[in-house]
């Protein structure tokens, strides 16, 4: 019995990793902790749920949510390739990957990337906003004047301006007013918003953990963010 398998039978496994290195010491020749994984089944899921079925150590919630992470993963989502062979939970051939799969794949791997880039970038932001800046030096006498008319805003055509004061009043009406929150006031499958670059991406709740809430967005992708990254729709 392996050391997840002795620490886990008491009580079902609630965390996504946890839940894979289980996947990954029933059968090894199907799941990874950890390196290169390997094209699944198509339909998987159905086989675990079957094999599983008298199974204490995990729900099929879980095997569901742990899946969906594994397979949305970076180092699996590179492994789906046009040809390469799938394997069922023994290991044994399953099927060949296609062109359409090797093609979302792509694109899945894609928009993850560019998630988390945003991400990074906001956190990055939020960082250097925190440190204190230098005072900028005084310009010349002779060039504040010239200074001053660069900075002053050119004059817009009334008709123009009352435009967009009510294009900005529309767009502020149709964004939801948002408030943070704390991991005691969330729940798994909760919607919410992730501050992930200029503007929050509604998605719903499927784990969390510590300080750490685990989202699955609006477009497919699940992203692991603090607490502080995520918001509520304030309450009437």
């Amino acid at each position: 019995m392996t050391h997840i398998e002795e620490n886990q039978t008491a009580s079902k496994l609630s965390k996504t990793k946890d839940v894979i290195a289980y996947l990954a010491a029933k059968f090894p020749a199907c799941f990874y902790a950890e390196g290169d994984a390997k094209p699944l089944k198509i339909g998987v899921f159905d086989d675990l749920a079957a094999r599983l079925d008298d199974d204490e150590t995990v729900s099929k919630t879980r095997l569901r949510i742990a899946l969906r992470h594994y397979t949305n993963s970076w180092r699996y989502l590179r492994t789906v390739k046009a040809g390469v062979e799938r394997v069922d939970l023994d290991g044994k051939p399953a099927g060949i990957v296609e062109e359409q799969h090797q093609q979302h794949a792509e694109e899945t791997l894609a928009a993850s990337k560019a998630a988390a880039a945003e991400r990074a970038a906001a956190k990055r932001k939020a960082e250097a906003d925190k440190k204190p800046r230098s005072r900028a030096p005084k310009a010349a006498p002779a060039n504040a004047a010239r200074q001053a008319r660069a900075k002053r805003p050119a004059r817009k055509p009334a008709a123009a301006s009352a435009s967009s004061t009510n294009a900005s009043n529309t767009a502020k009406a149709a964004q939801p007013q948002l408030a943070a929150t704390t991991v005691a006031a969330l729940k798994v499958g909760q919607a919410v918003h992730v501050k992930a670059g200029v503007a929050p991406i509604p998605g719903s709740i499927t784990e969390l953990d510590k300080n750490d809430v685990h989202v699955q967005l609006q477009n497919g992708l699940t992203v692991k963010v603090n607490v502080a990254a995520v918001f509520v729709a304030k309450q009437e």
